[in-house]
């Protein structure tokens, strides 16, 4: 047992014992633990003020780190700032706060945890850019007493306390069912469909194919579509593109494209643009609710996006963090699901979280009602006319 955690079993019984003799009991161990749940968060982090009490009685750092700026530019526009603002809305002092990137270096990441955990970090929220480094270090992390929180994507055979991340498997459905919907939207008659994947070394890339192929094969085996082929396993966007231009290079009866994220889907989509395809006669799919997707979505290029508030996430994480720093075991209604980890087949307590699929219908009352994309940012020209036809203003 760690003796971190040793220490707080030490707490308890001095706790116990002062109660027993009619003594008034003030110390943070014996105060109410606020009951937050995956629901309580909002883009101003007010749910996180429920949270003082706690984060006050806590010791040491949390350190934060994301895996890499090229994968999605998520981690750098919104997780590092909205941990930081998440943290900080729960009375954490900035001098408590560590956020970094590892630039898609599995050596950096784990340095920089070794060093966090060397400057007083209690609590690692790690997103790992592969499992085997997620591995090293929560191994690393848990022989120095500290707790590990895997942050979006699980470590695959690791150790990790909680995971926090939107619910993948049905982020899959809705990039599927979303492309069913676009398919016959856009009347495309026969849909001649090439299916992409990100990287093979992401769970969350696992996962999400197994929500959107339970979708599609269904398509495929009644003969309504025809899968014409599937590329390799990425989230790079410049070799997801090579690998779609070779695909329809070799197969131009390609008119559909499951495409899992819009960072990848971007650069297909000028590549169509170039050879003067039409709006609305190549139907695309991705997840994210990047500003480039969803300018894609209201041109007519991407039939929606999946729309996971990364505030949420941040939030769930953050919050779950301050529980841990403070020796407290974070509430069902927070830790609301298990995630069982398909190497070690451990059943891991998760904050799992619903995403939302996003198109032209729903994107002001979603992304844009929540500053996700401010409408000013999204409504450049030559944007206007569709946020205008959308119900979008600046």
């Amino acid at each position: 047992m760690h003796s971190k955690k040793l220490s707080r079993i030490g707490s308890l019984a001095v706790v116990s014992a002062m109660a027993a003799t009619g003594l008034t009991v003030s110390t943070a161990s014996a105060a109410s633990v606020p009951k937050l749940t995956t629901k309580s968060f909002t883009n101003n982090f007010s749910a996180m003020k429920q949270l003082k009490s706690l984060a006050k009685a806590g010791k040491g750092k949390v350190a934060a780190i994301m895996p890499d700026t090229v994968s999605s530019t998520r981690y750098v526009e919104f997780d590092q700032p909205d941990i930081m603002k998440a943290l900080t809305a729960a009375g954490l002092p900035s001098s408590d706060i560590i956020i970094q990137n590892a630039l898609g270096s599995d050596a950096t990441q784990l340095t920089d945890a070794q060093t966090d955990i060397t400057n007083g970090a209690t609590v690692l929220l790690i997103d790992p850019f592969d499992s085997g480094v997620g591995k090293s270090i929560e191994t690393y992390a848990h022989a120095h007493g500290v707790d590990v929180i895997d942050y979006d994507r699980l470590t695959l055979g690791g150790s990790a306390e909680y995971y926090v991340s939107f619910n993948n498997v049905q982020v899959g459905t809705l990039i599927g069912q979303g492309l069913v919907s676009c398919v016959s939207a856009w009347k495309i008659a026969k849909p001649q469909v090439v299916v992409m994947h990100g990287a093979a070394t992401d769970n969350n890339a696992t996962q999400f194919a197994q929500g959107y192929n339970a979708v599609i094969n269904k398509k495929f085996s009644s003969g309504a579509w025809t899968k014409v082929t599937a590329t390799a396993d990425t989230w790079d966007p410049p070799t997801a593109e090579t690998e779609f231009q070779e695909a329809y290079t070799a197969h131009p009866s390609i008119n559909a494209a499951l495409i899992p994220n819009d960072e990848t889907g971007a650069p297909i989509i000028t590549y169509l643009q170039s050879l003067h395809v039409a709006p609305k006669t190549f139907p695309t799919t991705g997840q994210d609710a990047t500003a480039t997707g969803l300018d894609n979505v209201l041109t007519g290029y991407q039939c929606g996006t999946v729309y996971k508030p990364n505030f949420i996430e941040a939030s769930a994480a953050s919050a779950i963090a301050i529980y841990l720093r403070a020796g407290k075991k974070p509430p069902a209604s927070l830790a609301n699901g298990k995630t069982t980890d398909p190497t070690s087949h451990r059943s891991v307590p998760s904050a799992l979280l619903i995403p939302e699929w996003v198109t032209t219908k729903n994107m002001n009352s979603t992304v844009i009602a929540d500053n996700f994309v401010p409408a000013s940012q999204l409504c450049v020209a030559p944007f206007a006319a569709a946020c205008t036809a959308a119900g979008i203003t600046p």
